[in-house]
């Protein structure tokens, strides 16, 4: 099998994204320490320090329960590892409840790390946040369909856009956000013709995750798409490796000649 070589030769910013919309498919991916940031480092457009971390990595059942300290030293990490893409800092449950609240703590994310940009779950009813925000100076990408915040709310993970009127909302949610100044629009769960209609309804990009191939770019966790994460598989997530698999082989190599004595060897012996 070839492996295409699509590595980022130069700092992706936010004008490189938008000239992507209907140009070039956009890439993204999440990062949540150094380590991995590095690896994705040139070969992604965008990095997002998501708050699937608490579920990833705190092992929490959804991602309620992140904060503002967590976002931020994960995402210093991340802009330590990465110097080339895009990346975003996934605001937390609770952190953008009013205008006021949401310009501190974004405020706060930008005077504390590298991050180009802030994400935001939610349609028209939170248009005014995002307006304020870019009012003062902070990139906002949006987020509209299925919200993992919304999750208790909504009464669990539920696709949108199966009707006509379903459709409708989510493209006024779209165009109230892009009024409002997003620079761009993560789509989850949401029908692909859904999905279309939106990224034909707005001048902004779209980045699909659960939306079919019509968006303008596409976003997975990382610890879904190598096969970390192994909870569950959402429908949506393609596996590119068995990552836990390979660690378990290569740790049950690890004990076994740890047990009998093969480890360490001449070779790793001063």
């Amino acid at each position: 099998m070839s492996i295409h070589n699509q590595n980022v030769a130069k700092k992706v910013t936010l004008t490189t994204i938008r000239k992507m919309k209907g140009r070039e498919p956009i890439t993204m991916v999440t990062a949540y320490d150094a380590l991995f940031a590095k690896l994705f480092d040139g070969h992604v457009d965008m990095i997002l320090v998501g708050d699937s971390l608490n579920m990833s990595f705190l092992g929490k059942e959804d991602t309620l329960s992140a904060t503002m300290d967590q976002m931020i030293y994960h995402t210093q990490a991340v802009c330590n590892g990465a110097s080339l893409p895009l990346i975003v800092l996934d605001m937390p449950f609770g952190s953008y409840t009013n205008e006021v609240d949401a310009v501190k703590n974004a405020t706060r994310a930008y005077q504390e790390t590298n991050a180009q940009a802030v994400k935001i779950e939610g349609g028209k009813e939170r248009a005014n946040i995002v307006k304020a925000l870019t009012q003062n100076s902070i990139a906002v990408l949006g987020h509209i369909g299925l919200m993992p915040q919304f999750l208790r709310s909504d009464g669990g993970y539920k696709v949108r856009g199966k009707n006509q009127a379903d459709i409708d909302t989510l493209i006024e949610d779209a165009k109230a956000l892009e009024l409002a100044g997003a620079f761009a629009i993560v789509i989850e769960g949401v029908k692909s013709e859904a999905a279309k209609a939106i990224t034909q309804a707005v001048s902004i990009p779209t980045i699909g995750i659960g939306a079919g191939v019509d968006t303008d770019g596409q976003v997975l966790v990382w610890s879904d798409m190598f096969g970390f994460f192994e909870a569950f598989k959402p429908k949506f997530v393609k596996q590119y490796c068995e990552g836990a698999k390979i660690i378990r082989e290569n740790l049950e190599h690890y004990t076994h000649e740890v047990k009998n004595r093969q480890f360490p060897s001449e070779e790793q012996t001063y």
